[in-house]
């Protein structure tokens, strides 16, 4: 018993310092968002503007285009790194992000539409791409449902099967679209915080807070799920009711994450594995998913603007890093006969 409540222990403190080491690592990326741009500000300057002060040509620049978008970055980052892990999680497989098997794609073409078809602009976009990425969640779930049997090896191909089609029907909109609308598309499409303003913002947030506060409420849950359905039914887990709110609420926030800020590739699907490797097992990583996810958009977001001579949107850099892993990922199960 004193071993057990040892490697309790053990357990606990290592999260706490990822969770730590973390939240330094975001703090210092913020700074430098804030700070660094076309024209750099001192953090003193910075630290003024925030508090209230109008200081002449740095409060602008700061309040209305660097905060926007480093508040975006946090908080699509993490939803972007809760959601990956909790479909991580339930389905037991790796490859199961929402930018795997079609739930980004349904937002990300339904965005497509509202702007190049109905002309549609601002929240209103927000909130029907939010809801069409919902729909094609439970049509992936409906039609991996047969004969009242479902499963996760079923569900993931129907949504990889599902979101070659959006992306074809994406191709499509956007090959007869006026020209000169399909720059910004493309630009958000690719994954972008450029333009994003305060007021979906402080919607992200509001959203982001609401979902992961329910989502934390059942980590004890998480933390049963990974040893087998059959293991938490017999501790009296009632397992549909969990995957149902988890699922849903995943949803929510890769939807609302993505309408705002265009689909950044790959923060979803490397956010779990990472955060599972740093935290260890044993204690649900939901929380370290999501300041990876944030530790990941802001990074790239840095890299992608200063790295280059030419302002990449974030979405292009987090897609480099995630194409390897996923070649890595497919070795390795492939060596080890997962299906």
């Amino acid at each position: 018993m004193t071993e057990l409540n040892a490697g309790y222990k053990k357990r606990i403190l290592r999260w706490r310092l990822v969770v730590l080491a973390l939240l330094s690592i975001i703090l210092i990326l913020s700074a430098c968002e804030l700070c660094f741009g076309s024209v750099s500000y001192p953090i003193r300057d910075v630290i003024k503007v925030l508090l209230g002060e109008t200081i002449d040509g740095v409060s602008y620049a700061v309040e209305n285009v660097r905060l926007p978008r480093m508040m975006g970055a946090v908080f699509s980052g993490f939803a972007f790194g809760v959601a990956g892990y909790v479909f991580q999680t339930l389905l037991h497989n790796p490859l199961a992000s929402p930018d795997v098997i079609g739930i980004s794609a349904g937002t990300s073409t339904a965005a497509v539409f509202l702007i190049l078809v109905l002309g549609l602009r601002g929240s209103i976009v927000s909130l029907l791409a939010m809801i069409f990425g919902i729909a094609t969640a439970l049509i992936i779930y409906k039609l991996s449902v047969i004969k009242g049997h479902f499963t996760y090896g079923r569900m993931i191909l129907i949504g990889i099967g599902i979101s070659a089609l959006l992306r074809a029907v994406t191709s499509y909109l956007l090959a007869k679209a006026a020209e000169y609308d399909v720059g910004t598309t493309m630009q958000w499409l690719s994954g972008s915080l450029n333009g994003v303003q305060m007021e979906d913002v402080s919607a992200l947030v509001l959203v982001v807070g609401i979902i992961t506060i329910a989502l934390v409420s059942l980590t004890r849950h998480m933390e049963i799920i990974p040893l087998g359905d059959n293991f938490a039914v017999s501790l009296g887990l009632n397992t549909r009711l969990t995957y149902s709110v988890m699922i849903i609420g995943a949803v929510i926030l890769v939807s609302f994450a993505t309408s705002v800020t265009g689909p950044i590739a790959s923060v979803a699907f490397l956010s779990g594995p990472i955060a599972t490797s740093l935290a260890g097992k044993g204690k649900s990583s939901l929380i370290p998913a999501g300041l990876v996810g944030t530790t990941l958009t802001l990074g790239a977001d840095l890299v992608a603007f200063h790295a280059f001579p030419v302002h990449y949107p974030v979405g292009v850099i987090t897609g480099l890093l995630g194409a390897p892993y996923m070649l890595y990922l497919l070795i390795r199960m492939n060596r080890r006969g997962v299906n």
